[in-house]
C-alpha cells in the first residue's frame, strides 16, 4: 500500500535551516505529483510546495525564495530544503501525494489540500525567535 514517511524536522532558531525528507513506497514516485503541506497551531492545513512528476516546482508565496522542493526518483524520496526559517514557519509538515503526474491545471489547484490522495504522518518543525 502507499506509504509516505517524513523525517528531518526539529527545533531551530530564526534564520536557521532544516531539510525534510519523505520516503515513498507502494507506488511509482516518477508517475505522481508530490508535495509538502503544513498545519500551524490554530490554523488550517495549507500547501507549501509541490513537485510535478517531471520535477517542476510550485511554491506558496510565503516560502518563495526560502524553500526548495526537489525529488530523487531513484531513491523514491521527496525533499524540502528550508532556509531562513521564521517563527511563522512553525508547523507540522506533511508529505502528500496528489493523483496524476501534474499537481493541477491552474495555479489555484497546485497547492489545494482537497486534491491530496495520501498523507504521511508528519514531522514537527519549530522555529524560535
Amino acid at each position: 500500500q502507499v506509504r509516505l514517511v517524513e523525517s528531518g524536522g526539529g527545533s531551530v532558531q530564526s534564520g536557521g535551516s532544516l531539510r525534510l525528507s519523505c520516503v515513498a513506497s507502494g507506488f511509482s514516485v516518477s508517475e505522481y505529483c508530490l508535495g509538502w503541506f503544513r498545519r500551524a497551531p490554530g490554523k488550517e492545513l495549507q500547501g507549501v510546495a509541490v513537485s510535478s512528476a517531471d520535477g517542476s516546482p510550485y511554491y506558496a508565496d510565503s516560502v518563495k525564495g526560502r524553500f526548495t522542493v526537489s525529488r530523487d526518483n531513484n531513491k523514491s524520496t521527496l525533499y524540502l530544503q528550508m532556509n531562513s526559517l521564521e517563527p511563522e514557519d512553525t508547523a507540522m509538515y506533511y508529505c502528500a501525494q496528489k493523483p496524476g503526474r501534474l499537481c493541477g491545471w491552474t495555479v489555484f489547484e497546485y497547492l489545494r489540500v482537497q486534491d491530496v490522495t495520501y498523507w504521511g504522518q508528519g514531522t514537527q518543525v519549530t522555529v524560535s525567535s
